[in-house]
């Protein structure tokens, strides 16, 4: 048997659907015939035609061929778009992107391949019937490829399930390992702490005295200590009240030099040579922009 490179359920698929075109061809086979046969019934009756009865004929005959392949061949790109239409939905429902190579269609060599796969199918109608009878039942586009896809799928999930479970299981082993050392931590801490405690108990014995006689001087030497510390405190708050009335002062004394620098300045002979100069230089422009303005209108 002659086979398409493709998995068992995809070639009945083939199969089935070129069962469907065979039957559509041979009825449209049957139609042309049938042209052939009313022409001759009702046309060919006389034993002599002339020329022009011949031509009369001939495209009449013409023009009834040419309909019936002309609707045979437009409802069979009709026919391909709907199963492309099908495959294509089937597959957007999975959020695949299916692609087509237009320049296979015309490719010699597969089309002698599947002309030798119908062959093989359908090389009598004995063969078909036993194929119709012993053949299961295909399972719809519908059902079929989404069972499949969710076959691949679950056996992924499975596989990946299993991943997690060992990976799982390693850091429940990690965990387990790390809280044994946490446990040997405390106890070794605990241990410590009282070989501490012990100790400070044998120097609270023998030093308490020690103890409360230095606590007692730190204590004295503390208060001493913040005693200086706000004396400090409130004669660097008087220096700095004294700082700021004086600064006070200097900004006022700076403002009113400045005000008195500029009124000299405004004063002297090159201020009012500069103001001046300034002045005549405003009369200028003015008088330019006139002229210009003039000039543009007359333009």
């Amino acid at each position: 048997m002659a086979e398409l490179g493709l998995n068992e359920h995809h070639q009945n698929e083939v199969i089935n659907y070129m069962r469907f075109a065979r039957s559509k061809r041979g009825l449209r086979l049957k139609t042309v015939d049938s042209c052939f046969q009313d022409l001759k019934e009702s046309r060919l009756v006389e034993e002599t035609f002339t020329m022009d009865e011949v031509t009369e004929v001939l495209n009449g005959l013409q023009a009834v061929v040419h309909s019936e392949v002309e609707s045979e061949l437009i409802n069979t790109a009709y026919t391909n778009v709907l199963l492309l239409r099908q495959l294509f939905s089937q597959a957007e429902k999975w959020y695949l992107k299916l692609q087509t190579d237009i320049s296979e269609l015309e490719n010699r060599e597969l089309l002698e391949q599947i002309a030798e796969f119908e062959k093989a199918e359908f090389t009598s109608s004995n063969k078909k019937l036993v194929i119709d009878s012993t053949k299961p039942k295909l399972v719809p586009i519908n059902e079929g490829g989404t069972t499949e896809l969710l076959n691949k799928e679950i056996l992924r999930l499975q596989q990946e399930n299993e991943k997690l479970k060992s990976r799982l299981k390693t850091i429940e082993i990690q965990a387990t390992n790390a809280l044994d050392e946490k446990s040997k931590l405390e106890r070794t801490l605990q241990d410590l702490q009282l070989d501490q405690g012990n100790q400070q108990d044998f120097i609270k014995a023998n030093d308490l005295d020690d103890l409360e006689n230095t606590v007692a001087a730190l204590r004295s030497e503390f208060q001493k200590t913040l005693n200086d510390k706000t004396e400090n405190q409130k004669s660097l708050e008087e220096n700095l009240a004294a700082a700021k009335h004086d600064l006070l002062k200097v900004q006022e004394q700076l403002s009113m030099a400045e005000k008195e620098l500029e009124k000299k300045f405004q004063q002297t002979a090159a201020y009012r040579n500069m103001k001046e100069i300034l002045t005549k230089k405003n009369d200028q422009i003015k008088d330019l922009r006139k002229r210009l303005a003039k000039y543009e209108s007359e333009d």
